[in-house]
C-alpha cells in the first residue's frame, strides 16, 4: 500500500494525531499540506506547521505549511486554491482540528460552546465544501476524527455540548458520503478504541500519569493510512474505529502501539467507546 504521490490536506497538523497522519504518509513519498494555526512554538505544547513540514520532508515526503484558522471561511478557501496550485492536485482532506471542553450544559460559557461548534462541526462542512472541486477531480478522499454515534444516555450526562459538536461531524460524514457518491468521493470517520498519549492530551489532564493506559497516536495514521489508500469508494460511510479497520486490513496485535510498554494496566476506551 502506497500514498506516493498523493496530496493530503490535513487541518490541525502541527501536533499529536494530525502529525503522525502526515509522517506516515510521508514515508510513502506523498504530499502533506500542513493547514494549522500554530506557526510559532507554544509555550506547553510542542509542534508549529513548520517543524511539522521540516519532518515530513525528512520522512521522504514533500511539504507546504500554511497557517489556516478552520473558522475562517475565506482564509480555508484561500489555502485550498494554494494547495492545489502548488502540488496540482487534492486527493484527501483530513479534517483533523478540533477543540474540546468536558462541561455539561449548566456550565458550559456561550463563546466555549460557539469554538467547539465551530472547529467541530462548522469546519468539517466548511473545509469539505471548499475543498469539493479539487476531490471531484480526483475521487479522493474526506477523512473525519470523529467517533461512533453512540446514543447511550452517559454519552450525554455530563458534557452534551461538546458530545453534539462531535457528533455533527459524524452525522456529516454519513450526509456526504451519500451526497458526493457521484463524484466517486469516499468520506469516512474515525476515532480510536482507546486513549491516545498527546501533548494535547496531556495538557487538559496535567498530568503524563494515564498514559500507562494509552497508545500511541501512531495506531491512528496506521489506521488512516488504510482508509486513505484505499479506492473506489472501497470504503465509504463509515465510523470506524482504529483497531477495526486495521484488523479488517490483517493487523492482529496491537501490544506495540502502546505508550508504555511496560505497564500492565488495562487500556483506557476512548470517549463514546463502551
Amino acid at each position: 500500500m502506497s500514498l506516493q504521490g498523493k496530496t493530503l490536506f490535513i487541518t490541525g497538523a502541527s501536533r499529536g494525531i494530525g502529525r503522525e497522519i502526515a509522517l506516515r504518509a510521508a514515508r510513502d513519498g506523498a504530499n502533506i499540506v500542513i493547514a494549522a494555526k500554530s506557526a510559532e512554538p507554544h509555550a506547553k505544547l510542542p509542534g508549529t506547521i513548520h517543524s511539522v513540514a521540516a519532518e515530513v520532508q525528512a520522512a521522504g515526503g514533500k511539504a507546504l505549511a500554511l497557517q489556516v484558522d478552520v473558522r475562517d471561511e475565506d482564509g480555508v478557501r484561500r489555502a485550498l486554491a494554494q494547495a492545489n496550485e502548488h502540488f496540482g492536485a487534492i486527493d484527501a482532506l483530513v479534517n483533523n482540528a478540533g477543540a474540546i471542553k468536558l462541561t455539561g450544559v449548566q456550565h458550559i460559557e456561550l463563546k466555549r460552546f460557539d469554538l467547539m461548534h465551530q472547529i467541530n462541526t462548522r469546519a468539517v462542512l466548511l473545509c469539505s465544501q471548499a475543498a469539493l472541486p479539487y476531490l471531484k477531480k480526483s475521487a479522493g478522499h474526506i477523512l473525519n476524527l470523529s467517533p461512533p454515534l453512540n446514543l447511550a444516555s452517559k454519552w450525554f450526562a455530563q458534557f452534551s455540548p461538546y458530545t453534539v459538536t462531535k457528533y455533527g461531524m459524524s452525522m456529516l460524514t454519513l450526509g456526504m458520503s451519500e451526497e458526493f457518491a457521484s463524484y466517486g468521493i469516499s468520506v469516512n470517520s474515525l476515532w480510536p478504541q482507546t486513549m491516545i498519549a498527546t501533548a494535547a492530551i496531556e495538557f487538559q489532564l496535567g498530568n503524563r500519569e494515564s498514559f500507562k493506559q494509552a497508545r500511541q497516536p501512531s495506531i491512528m495514521a496506521d489506521a488512516a493510512h488504510v482508509i486513505l489508500d484505499s479506492s473506489n469508494r472501497q470504503i465509504t460511510g463509515r465510523l470506524l474505529i482504529d483497531e477495526e479497520i486495521l484488523r479488517e486490513s490483517g493487523v492482529g496485535e496491537f501490544e506495540h502501539y502502546r505508550f508504555d510498554r511496560e505497564s500492565e494496566a488495562a487500556l483506557m476506551p476512548d470517549l463514546f467507546v463502551d
